[in-house]
């Protein structure tokens, strides 16, 4: 499990999660996204789950978590790549009322250009321990 953290200007986040969410990996998750959007205090957090193998309840925890941080910072999140099964549960918890699931984001990001490399997070001690 890593998370690929890509930086636009214009204040866009744009993270690539692969391999398992749940209970053992989701903590190391939310702890690279957080580190990200506190440091570049974007206006959007695009979370694209089309490397997600497997996702649990957790994943719905770390929606919502960096929904009410971007909320709170006055942004917003949009989420991608999201599987059939993935988007029945998002539908079913309600997250899709709350976040745009989009299809495709290259629209929103042609125009942008990217300020920094990809960052690949290490697992944190968190992800590793299980």
């Amino acid at each position: 499990m890593d998370t690929e953290i890509r930086i636009y200007t214009g204040g866009i986040i744009y993270a690539v999660i692969s391999g398992d969410i749940d209970h053992h990996t989701a903590k190391g998750i939310r702890t690279d996204i957080d580190k990200a959007v506190s440091e570049h205090d974007p206006g959007l957090l695009i979370l694209d789950f089309s490397r997600v193998t497997f996702m649990d309840s957790s994943g719905i925890g770390l929606v919502m978590g960096r929904y009410r941080q971007m909320t709170d910072r006055g942004g917003e999140v949009i989420l991608t790549g999201v599987a059939g099964y993935i988007r029945k549960v998002f539908q079913l918890s309600g997250i899709d009322r709350l976040t745009k699931i989009a299809d495709d984001v290259s629209r929103i990001l042609s125009g942008e250009n990217r300020i920094d490399e990809d960052i690949k997070e290490e697992m944190t001690d968190e992800a590793k321990t299980y």
